[in-house]
């Protein structure tokens, strides 16, 4: 259990080095969500009591930077790896696969962490959400990070070209992703349309998240807790099977 830690900093300068594509432009992306929505909702829409809406969009940005980067870190080394065919040179290597799951892992959740805090830190200066339970901040963000992390994972080791790449996180990734109240309480729409946004494991990651900061959420932070932890549970099984029987990537 050496050797991953060689890999975990590989992946993180990988990010890193081009972090004003990787770091900056989410941001940026982010700020331009809270300009626009804050300014044309800000007097429409009233989600909690005393919170106003700009308010109320801070921790959903931060919790979407954060899951978005954190998937996109992990998926888009492994398929690079695969098509510019370098990842030979880790296949040779002793590494076991739990250190090439705490690489990746770890690097994802590492650019997902630096994102959001900088998403926060610009768009704090708008509308300063305030802090209730900081605790429950931490949690969600390290889970949802590490969740959306192994994800990418997945999806790195399935895909075998960008385009299939593109397609899981446009269609699959970018719509549970805007579709779990960022930008809304789920207590806004249909009864059928809340059934199915209770369907959706990013609503809980980001309504405990949420809750951190406004002590105020749509369901129980307790059930979001036992939601995402049984989603990673589930996802890193997954994981770290096809990381030990080398799913497509020995040939």
């Amino acid at each position: 259990m050496t050797g991953w830690r060689a890999l975990l900093y590989k992946e993180v300068l990988r990010f890193w080095k081009v972090s004003f594509q990787t770091v900056a432009a989410p941001v940026l992306t982010a700020v331009m969500y809270l300009l626009i929505f804050g300014h044309v909702l800000e007097n429409h829409v009233k989600v909690y009591d005393s919170i106003s809406y700009t308010a109320f969009l801070v921790p959903g940005l931060v919790m979407m930077s954060v899951l978005q980067n954190s998937f996109a870190n992990s998926s888009s080394s492994l398929i690079q790896s695969k098509i510019m065919g370098n990842l030979v040179f880790l296949l040779l290597t002793p590494l076991s696969h739990w250190s090439w799951f705490f690489a990746y892992v770890g690097s994802s959740v590492a650019r997902g962490l630096v994102v959001g805090s900088g998403v926060f830190l610009v768009t704090a200066w708008f509308a300063a959400p305030g802090v209730v339970a900081p605790l429950w901040i931490v949690v969600f963000a390290l889970l949802g990070a590490t969740l959306l992390g192994t994800l990418g994972l997945i999806a790195g080791l399935w895909a075998e070209k960008f385009d299939q790449l593109a397609a899981f996180q446009n269609f699959v990734i970018m719509p549970m992703t805007f579709l779990s109240g960022v930008f809304y309480s789920i207590h806004s729409l249909p009864a059928f349309w809340q059934g199915v946004s209770h369907l959706n494991p990013f609503f809980y990651m980001i309504d405990g998240f949420r809750y951190g900061f406004f002590g105020q959420s749509d369901v129980s932070p307790w059930l979001s807790l036992a939601i995402v932890a049984v989603a990673l549970v589930t996802t890193s099984t997954l994981a770290l099977h096809l990381l030990r029987i080398g799913y497509k990537m020995r040939s």
